[in-house]
């Protein structure tokens, strides 16, 4: 392969756009909403995890192979968009409110949540189920919860706003996302280095698809395979396991190798460990070389170094010895780091705004527009930036309204401050993150939302269950980005997203009453959830306590200290000013922003795949060739865990229905 000219390796870059919307697409959006949602929802109760790629690259591969042998070719269009819609199907949302609870399996996992939760006895005890309001869920009492299902007219208001929030948002992203995607891409011409991961593996199975076979659909089989006999010991037998045992059997310890509780005693707080995911190592070989340097340098920095000394100047409170990574991580940011990352995710975006402002000196007005109407490609399927913006301005202008006809006694200006200042400038922040690093970690602006609602002088439950317009919209960005290089018009992503968003909230509506009116969730029957939930309750009790005037307002407000993340947004300018006039890449300062929330279980891998591919592989391939192969190795190894846990939970489920059935 080393051989090989590099010449194959160059971009189709005269390549004219195409649509990769059709009927295919909404087969493959009825096959994932109908064969893997429920896969998807089984295995996050079961083990916490999603599909993730195996939704995405299954769905791909099986319609590759069906079209083959149907002499009907799938163009790599139709094969990116197919791998969007997947993914739009059955990804995680976020629960508010709860320290990143994540859910899969469509929008109506959220009341699923609400149903435990407002029957917690987490929730009675802080005295808050009778204050939370029927349009959030059904009440305590109600034969709703009683009898598990959401046939019953007290879901009509949760479903309805939970439906009207789906369409919205995805207007958001739409609009803001592509205002920001002109700003990095057209006129910042930020590189965006993940990105070719997926639309590389397309091109690859588009080959195949239409029986071209060549190095990518080679080193795509490969790296499948690679993913399939790790998966098979990784998710396989610790699934079949779990169904025959009281406790799986677990070769690879899952998720990782964790020493914090160990090396406690020598360096308090301190944060050790390792992922056992290959796909980690993978990442590294993606990601720019100085990103990986810069994040494992302040991992290491922050969590392993600087925490016992926090902890000795009594700075770190909540720590106690014995503690494992998960309640050390929370104790030691709650204590401190939560303003390093505010003051990170500040510091980064003043610095890109601040970028803006002094590209544009350069250019008048007329000369700016005359360059981006010169460079944008012709039928990319870009309009005009005041139409997106007045469509972000209208479903923004939705959100306030609607969220203030739910909690008319929280201030408006508020909403008004989110919707049009912060999600904006947390947006761009991220998408300068995926631009320049491939991904946004650590770049955020945590406990701002949660802050606003404690120190606005609302009293009540209400405010933390309804659509505030607060979003990071910024990874939009890189999906437009994928469909530059897949030569994909914008319009296909929209057709898309919409036609899998009505399936999704069908389906989502359909197997989730299916699963929660077999058994209770959490239950013994989906032992993750029953593990991880309480500890969330506990998490989201303290949050809406607080706007009750009840306990838990001091322990919260302590938490966010102005004087701590200020310094660390000015020290952040200082360090970029200082890097700049030591000629360091620019991508190893955000490195170090971004790997100060992460912890060395993940940084240290990625740092060993990252020298791996610099210092090995590299040179033993060409390091043109080698930045080829890169994102298609990771594509495939991703596609190959995907199938491979997907037999396995099929497997569970079978297993599952037939112990119903007999019991």
């Amino acid at each position: 392969m080393a051989d090989r000219s590099i010449s194959e390796f160059k971009p189709e870059i005269q390549e004219t756009f195409q649509d990769g919307f059709g009927l295919k697409t909404i087969i493959a959006a009825l096959f994932i909403g109908f064969i893997m949602l429920p896969g998807a929802i089984y295995l996050g109760l079961i083990t916490g995890g999603g599909l993730g790629g195996a939704a995405q690259w299954v769905t791909v591969i099986l319609l590759v192979e069906i079209a083959k042998r149907s002499f009907v070719p799938l163009k790599k269009q139709e094969i990116y968009i197919l791998y969007i819609l997947a993914g739009s199907l059955v990804g995680g949302i976020m629960v508010l409110g709860t320290a990143g609870l994540t859910l899969s399996g469509g929008a109506f996992g959220e009341l699923i949540w609400r149903q435990y939760y407002i029957q917690s006895h987490y929730a009675q005890s802080f005295g808050i189920s009778d204050k939370i309001p029927a349009w959030a869920v059904p009440p305590v009492n109600s034969e709703a919860l009683v009898k598990r299902t959401f046939f019953h007219h007290d879901w009509i208001k949760p479903v309805v706003i939970i439906i009207v929030f789906a369409f919205l948002i995805r207007i958001t992203q739409f609009t803001l996302g592509y205002v920001l995607f002109r700003i990095t891409n057209d006129r910042e011409k930020l590189s965006f280095p993940m990105a070719p991961v997926a639309s590389e593996g397309a091109t690859a199975l588009a080959e195949a698809s239409g029986k071209s076979e060549s190095w990518r659909w080679r080193i795509f089989s490969i790296s499948a395979m690679i993913g399939i006999i790790y998966g098979a010991f990784y998710v396989v037998i610790p699934t079949v396991t779990g169904l025959l045992m009281t406790k799986p059997l677990q070769l690879i310890p899952i998720p990782w190798v964790d020493f914090t509780s160990q090396i406690g005693a020598k360096a308090p707080a301190c944060m050790l460990g390792l992922m056992t995911e290959l796909g980690i190592i993978l990442t590294g070989f993606v990601l720019p070389f100085w990103v990986v340097v810069g994040s494992i340098t302040s991992s290491i920095l922050a969590q392993c170094i600087t925490n016992p000394i926090l902890y000795h100047a009594h700075i770190i409170k909540n720590w106690q010895p014995g503690m494992s990574v998960v309640p050390t991580s929370i104790a030691t940011s709650m204590d401190f780091w939560i303003n390093a990352i505010i003051g990170g995710g500040i510091c980064v975006g003043l610095l890109g705004i601040w970028k803006t402002i002094t590209s544009r000196r350069a250019f008048s007005l007329k000369k700016q527009r005359q360059i981006t109407k010169e460079i944008l490609p012709e039928g990319r399927g870009d309009y005009p930036i005041f139409i997106a913006l007045g469509l972000w301005l209208v479903a923004t202008i939705s959100f306030i309204f609607i969220t203030h006809i739910l909690v008319p006694e929280f201030p408006v200006i508020i909403f008004i401050l989110f919707g049009f200042i912060l999600t904006p400038f947390l947006s761009y922040t991220s998408a300068r993150m995926y631009g320049i690093t491939g991904v946004a970690t650590g770049v955020s602006f945590p406990l701002v939302r949660e802050a606003s609602f404690i120190f606005s002088g609302y009293r009540g439950a209400g405010i933390w269950f309804s659509p505030v317009p607060y979003f990071d919209v910024g990874g939009m960005t890189q999906g437009f980005k994928q469909l530059e290089l897949t030569r994909t018009r914008f319009t296909s992503w929209y057709k898309a997203e919409f036609t899998a968003l009505v399936i999704m909230l069908f389906c989502s509506f359909l197997f989730w009453s299916i699963i929660w009116h077999i058994s209770p969730i959490p239950s013994s029957t989906y032992p993750f959830v029953q593990k991880i939930w309480p500890l969330n309750a506990i998490t989201q009790s303290l949050w809406i306590s607080s706007t009750l005037g009840e306990s838990g307002t001091t322990y919260m407000v302590k938490a966010i200290k102005p004087l701590y993340f200020l310094s660390f947004a000015a020290g952040g300018i200082v360090l970029n000013i200082i890097l700049g006039l030591l000629s360091m890449p620019v991508a190893f300062f955000y490195g170090l922003i971004g790997g100060i929330s992460m912890w060395p279980h993940y940084t240290i891998p990625l740092f060993i795949g990252a020298m791996l591919g610099r210092f090995y592989f590299a040179k033993k391939f060409g390091r043109e060739t080698w930045r080829r192969y890169t994102p298609i190795i990771l594509a495939g190894y991703t596609c190959g865990v995907g199938l491979i846990g997907m037999v396995s939970i099929a497997v569970a489920l079978i297993a599952k229905t037939i112990y119903q059935i007999v019991f």
